[in-house]
């Protein structure tokens, strides 16, 4: 499956160009028109934009400093930017990484759980986001763009809900908590106690989400705008080093679309179908070809490729500068 799925991402990449319809001459001409103080500021953008995220992470894991939580997220990135349903793979590095660091298992999850939360609510909220600018702008959305910017927004709305009363409700947490202990009695053996466990475990993971919302939502909310804001930059500044020129409201709809489709998990990190719909709706927008291939290609290096060796640096360093567990004492027979 891992395979076939990277097989359809590079598919859909090569077949990019002849979406919009052009050729990987006429793209490559515009890449390399690109000069060295447009590379310099799309790098500061890229790194900009990670060092930002490392509010969310430290906002969500107290205790965890700036640096060990650049290289978490540098490290999940690795191997949720290379297979299909990396981020489970990634969650586990997450826990491998800060459990040698001391955090315990609890607050990992919570910490785990609260991201991840934040991180969806923000690509469901974007859609609307780029259709407001777009009628702000005097643009009338596509049916199809306007539909699925409420769908979106519908369901970010019944998300929010179902968080907010199993946060604020101690009777719905605990009658979630015995609807999930009856739906683990009907599993398998082998997996009835380990979602038992699990099952058992929600209101203490309420009780400590509570705890770090309460604390932490200020830094959550800006770390993520801040990540958004630097994100939406770094597309703006591919378009304008690429001359894919398109009007503020345009750039922001462009990029809604693109962090979107980021969550089709077909292939890894959406990689091919967020390129080729931003590529075709860029296009729509007036932008020429060629410009926006060579745009979002460039701005794919910046927010997935490069990313992989940058974990795989950072999950080196971690691995050689790791401490040992602590063992406990050996007992002679």
């Amino acid at each position: 499956m891992s395979a076939a799925s990277l097989l359809a991402a590079g598919a859909l990449l090569v077949a990019l160009p002849y979406v919009v319809g052009v050729h990987w001459s006429e793209i490559g001409g515009v890449l390399g028109q690109l000069n060295p103080a447009e590379a310099l500021w799309l790098v500061t953008l890229w790194l900009a934009g990670l060092w930002s995220y490392t509010w969310v992470l430290t906002a969500s894991l107290p205790g965890l400093t700036h640096v060990r939580a650049f290289a978490v997220n540098a490290a999940g990135s690795l191997v949720s930017n290379v297979l299909p349903f990396g981020g489970a793979l990634g969650v586990a590095i997450t826990f491998a990484m800060c459990r040698s660091w001391g955090h315990g298992n609890a607050t990992v999850t919570v910490s785990t759980l609260i991201t991840g939360v934040w991180n969806m609510l923000a690509k469901l909220l974007l859609p609307a986001v780029g259709i407001a600018a777009l009628l702000v702008a005097g643009q009338i959305p596509d049916r199809r763009l306007g539909s699925a910017a409420g769908f979106g927004g519908a369901l970010l709305v019944a998300i929010v809900v179902a968080c907010a009363l199993a946060l604020r409700s101690e009777t719905a947490a605990t009658r979630l908590q015995n609807l999930l202990v009856r739906l683990a009695e009907r599993l398998p053996v082998r997996l009835r106690k380990p979602a038992r466990r699990i099952a058992e475990s929600i209101l203490r993971v309420r009780h400590q989400t509570v705890d770090v919302l309460r604390t932490g939502w200020l830094g959550l909310t800006l770390g993520t705008g801040a990540y958004l804001l630097l994100q939406g930059m770094l597309l703006a500044a591919c378009l304008a080093a690429t001359g894919a020129h398109i009007g503020v409201a345009e750039t922001i709809a462009v990029f809604a679309l693109n962090r979107l489709l980021t969550i089709a998990v077909i292939t890894p990190s959406g990689t091919g179908i967020s390129e080729t719909g931003t590529a075709a709706l860029l296009v729509h927008f007036g932008a020429p070809s060629a410009s926006a291939a060579a745009a979002v290609l460039l701005y794919m290096v910046f927010v997935h490729t490069l990313e992989i060796p940058l974990g795989g640096l950072a999950a080196g360093i971690w691995a050689f500068t790791r401490r040992p567990p602590r063992l406990g004492p050996v007992l002679s027979r």
